[in-house]
């Protein structure tokens, strides 16, 4: 049984890769946002008494069930929109807020890093992150969980609700999807 330090240091070491993982399903960033930690509240309340080990699994597969709850929400919102659209009047301007433009790195921690090198890092990590949000949706989940979230083939499996064996297919298609586009653009890893 996981105590309450052992989940609570799970989930805030889980948060960042979970916001970047619901963020390439969704594209939006205030809905990664709202699934994470949908996908946090439901592991504590349901899964707390669970062993630390099994964490991970069970969040990934919940999350994975909360980024599909997003979009069957997402579907039948669109439809009731679409359908009343003409009887509204006017619509509201919200503020736009990106959390990922506005976040503060820990201090020092480019401090060696010249102009040059960190221009060219982001534009690497675009193009990565360009690259894998082209990836099919299973593809891309499970590239995400094996080296993003680095569980191993059972647990992404599990997760997936997929055998072992498709996990491997593909992740193996990911990568090299991913190695012939990164080296089409003249980036070797």
């Amino acid at each position: 049984m996981a105590t309450d330090k052992e989940l609570s240091d799970f989930l805030e070491n889980v948060e960042r890769r979970a916001f970047k993982q619901a963020v390439y399903a969704v594209h939006k960033d205030e809905a990664a946002l709202d699934i994470v930690q949908d996908a946090m509240i439901k592991l504590a309340e349901k899964y707390g008494d669970k062993p630390a080990a099994e964490l991970a699994p069970l969040f990934q597969r919940i999350l994975q069930n909360t980024i599909l709850d997003h979009f069957r929400r997402e579907k039948v919102r669109n439809t009731w929109v679409s359908l009343f659209s003409s009887l509204s009047g006017s619509k509201d301007e919200d503020d736009e807020f990106d959390l990922l433009e506005n976040y503060v790195s820990d201090a020092g921690t480019e401090a060696t890093e010249s102009g040059a090198d960190k221009l060219e890092r982001a534009q690497v990590l675009a193009i990565i992150d360009d690259e894998v949000q082209k990836l099919p949706a299973r593809q891309r989940q499970a590239f995400l969980m094996r080296y993003w979230e680095e569980l191993d083939v059972a647990e992404t499996a599990a997760a997936m609700g997929c055998t072992e064996g498709s996990v491997k297919t593909h992740c193996s298609r990911a990568t090299h999807a991913l190695a012939r586009a990164l080296k089409a653009k003249g980036i070797y890893l």
